[in-house]
């Protein structure tokens, strides 16, 4: 299991000219390799299917020695950072024909770099060395510096280091990021389940015995909202790059980044607290579409509901609280040796969990009052019909890692709560399981 630590570094002006000259030979590879995988499509689009030959990362990579040949400049660059450019660059490639061939068609192929943006440096494996406190990068530029920084002792990893990164923030503060490795515990399955319905302002979650839980979220992007649009008005009635217009974009940066950061603490605690405080081994949450729920929609006639889809989108464009929330509930359950289990979320907020009559409900209709007479809260209702698609799910030996034998507990679950049920022949078909 690989986690990440991010540490500040605080270089001298000589160390920081080389380090943008090494950034800038990283960013121009980047932009040619660009080039050339643009121009190579472009001239085989129109090929049979049995005749193109595409360019990868192999022979972008075997091209690096002539490129040395030709412009020795790039010989500053420690020689796994160049092909760590090339990765990246490789990488963001398959995204984009991932996304594409999927039927997104809004996706876009990778922007060139601009000259003004620091281009990532990454030590993958080697061309670093850690001693004490002490960090140490390899490099070929002429003015022989050495780009050697202090770290924290106390938050430098102990485990086996695999990358460093060094990086600039929008704030112009210089980062080094490192991935290390750690080993698992042994998950061990304990039949005792819980479900949650991940939500912008709560999170709802019911255990296999019935018992509900709900976290109510605090909205720092809310609290900071107000304050970005002023200052972004401002900095947009300054003349472009002018010295006002640098003073309230820096203002605009540090608040985006307080905002962050508060939101990200935020999520690191409840994560926490979530992971640690229950005695369930498995926990289950909805596969996020994060996407298709940002997606901009016409408006509704109705100017809640409109209001409701804004906001919405809003909260999940500029915040990324679920998707992101997810990973972090998932790798500090790994950590532990839990387990966190993502199925298909359809249908579980329209249908009642106690008949299973389906009904469309507008995103501000936070409680569900439907005919059968059942009231409940709506992040309360999907995070059961999450549970009971999970336990039937189960049942068909969906998860190869659990046992198959239903308990007294979960047998007792559907029974009180198979509304859901009523409306899923197969379930099956069309999850998205993922664990």
């Amino acid at each position: 299991m690989n986690l990440t630590q991010k540490l500040p570094i605080f270089p001298t002006d000589s160390q920081i000219r080389v380090l943008w000259d090494l950034s800038e030979k990283c960013r121009l590879l980047y932009n040619f390799a660009l080039a050339e995988r643009i121009e190579n499509w472009k001239r085989n689009k129109n090929k049979p299917k049995e005749e193109p030959t595409y360019i990868n990362y192999a022979k972008q990579q075997n091209d690096l020695p002539n490129i040395k040949k030709k412009y020795p400049e790039y010989k500053w660059v420690y020689s796994k950072v160049l092909q760590m450019t090339l990765r990246k660059l490789d990488a963001n490639y398959k995204s984009f024909k991932a996304l594409w061939n999927n039927g997104d068609k809004k996706a876009r192929l990778p922007r060139f770099k601009s000259k003004k943006y620091f281009t990532t440096l990454c030590f993958n494996q080697s061309g670093f060395k850690l001693e004490d406190s002490t960090i140490s990068f390899s490099h070929k530029h002429p003015s022989r510096e050495i780009l050697s920084f202090k770290l924290p002792r106390e938050l430098i990893p102990k485990e086996n280091i695999k990358q460093v990164e060094i990086f600039l923030d929008s704030l112009k503060h210089w980062f080094i990021s490192i991935t290390y490795e750690i080993e698992k515990p042994k998950y061990d399955d304990t039949g005792f389940y819980q479900a949650f319905d991940l939500g912008v302002s709560q999170t709802a979650g019911v255990n296999i015995y019935g018992r509900f839980v709900t976290f109510k979220h605090r909205r720092s992007d809310l609290y900071w909202k107000k304050k970005l649009e002023q200052v972004h008005s401002k900095r947009d009635h300054c003349k472009k790059n002018s010295k006002k217009w640098y003073l309230y974009n820096y203002k605009f940066n540090k608040i985006k980044r307080k905002q962050a950061n508060q939101l990200k603490d935020y999520q690191h605690w409840l994560s926490k607290q979530i992971v640690e405080n229950t005695k369930a081994n498995t926990i289950i949450i909805g596969k996020l579409e994060v996407k298709k729920m940002a997606k901009k929609k016409k408006g509704t006639g109705n100017a809640r509901k409109t209001k409701s889809r804004k906001t919405l989108n809003h909260s999940i464009h500029n915040s990324g609280f679920m998707s992101r929330f997810a990973e972090f509930l998932t790798y500090k359950a790994e950590k532990i040796g839990k387990r966190v289990i993502r199925i298909g979320e359809d249908k579980t907020t329209k249908a009642c969990c106690k008949c299973g009559k389906l009904s469309k409900r507008a995103i501000y209709e936070r409680v569900i009052n439907c005919e059968c007479g059942n009231q409940i809260d709506r992040d309360l209702n999907s995070a059961i019909n999450i549970m009971v698609k999970f336990l039937k799910l189960k049942e068909l030996g969906e998860f190869e890692f659990l046992s198959h034998e239903p308990s007294v507990d979960e047998e007792r679950f559907l029974q009180k709560w198979d509304g859901f049920l009523r409306h899923t022949a197969n379930p099956a078909e069309k999850v998205g399981v993922d664990s």
